[in-house]
């Protein structure tokens, strides 16, 4: 049987990129690479267009799903910022936090699924450039 590549929408690798912690693709045109930076992009672009159907399937139906309802989320809670407690409803202090934990904890798994390391945008993460 022979092989299929998913092929993504520009919107859908957009969200991909910066998800994982990438920074803007543009026109593909290299801007002075770090050349750690450069190999990881090259990672993420390889699997994005070498993907099998089924991957890409779980890709966007299961990790753009939901990362885009967990990213929503975190500016949402904002309308709760304002009151620490009405009646016997009481506000999670750290509820931002929690959000902003649990979306990056998707983010990381889609960087385990795809086989890439977080990007260099990508919060927490441990790459740092050191001149």
């Amino acid at each position: 049987m022979p092989f299929t590549a998913y092929v993504f929408t520009s919107a859908q690798l957009v969200d991909i990129r910066r998800h994982c912690g990438y920074p803007l693709y543009g026109d593909g045109a290299t801007v002075f690479p770090a050349p750690w930076v450069y190999r990881k992009y090259l990672a993420i672009e390889y699997r994005l267009q070498h993907m099998s159907t089924d991957e890409g399937n779980v890709v966007v139906n299961t990790y753009l799903a939901n990362l885009t309802t967990l990213e929503t989320a975190i500016p949402a809670s904002s309308a709760n910022l304002d009151t620490d407690q009405a009646a016997v409803w009481k506000h999670n202090r750290d509820e931002v936090a929690h959000r902003s934990q649990l979306f990056d904890s998707w983010r990381r798994r889609l960087c385990n699924f795809l086989g890439v390391p977080p990007g260099p945008n990508f919060g927490g993460s441990s790459n740092a450039l050191v001149v």
